[in-house]
């Protein structure tokens, strides 16, 4: 047992953008979500159990390989939503793009991965998600299946 505290997931990110109510388009015109608050140059998009901040006052160059995963329920629309909402579509493996102010998001598919929400936050979230085989024999390989 190490006397290091473990790291046990993310609570939140929080994104630069230039402005807010352009911010708050571009998400719309993508993805589902709800608004947790909002304020003066702010605004958090609520994810169950964890959200993701947008703040006014981008102040660093656009991301090369530094990126988050953001889960979806579904993402066959995805990158055809975000390039018509304006997002740069990256060439990669993945499903990469930059938002209007350089901000590099990857979207993955919650069924594809071990990354999983409790029950009680599913339904919260008026979700009724599965898991495919290989994600489900992954979280059964770290005994949490």
């Amino acid at each position: 047992m190490s006397d290091k505290p473990r790291l046990v997931g993310v609570n939140h990110i929080v994104l630069e953008v230039g402005d807010i109510e352009h911010a708050m388009a571009f998400w719309h015109n993508i993805f589902e979500f709800d608004v947790r608050g909002a304020g003066d140059g702010f605004v958090f998009l609520d994810l169950g159990d964890q959200f993701i901040g947008l703040v006014e006052g981008k102040s660093q160059p656009a991301d090369a390989h530094r990126h988050f995963g953001l889960v979806v329920d579904d993402r066959s629309r995805v990158m055809a939503l975000a390039a018509k909402a304006g997002a740069q579509i990256m060439d990669s493996d993945f499903m990469d793009f930059r938002d209007p102010w350089g901000n590099r998001i990857q979207v993955v598919e919650y069924r594809d991965l071990q990354f999983s929400k409790t029950p009680e936050v599913l339904r919260g979230m008026g979700l009724d998600l599965d898991k495919t085989e290989a994600a489900q024999e992954e979280l059964r390989k770290k005994g949490i299946g």
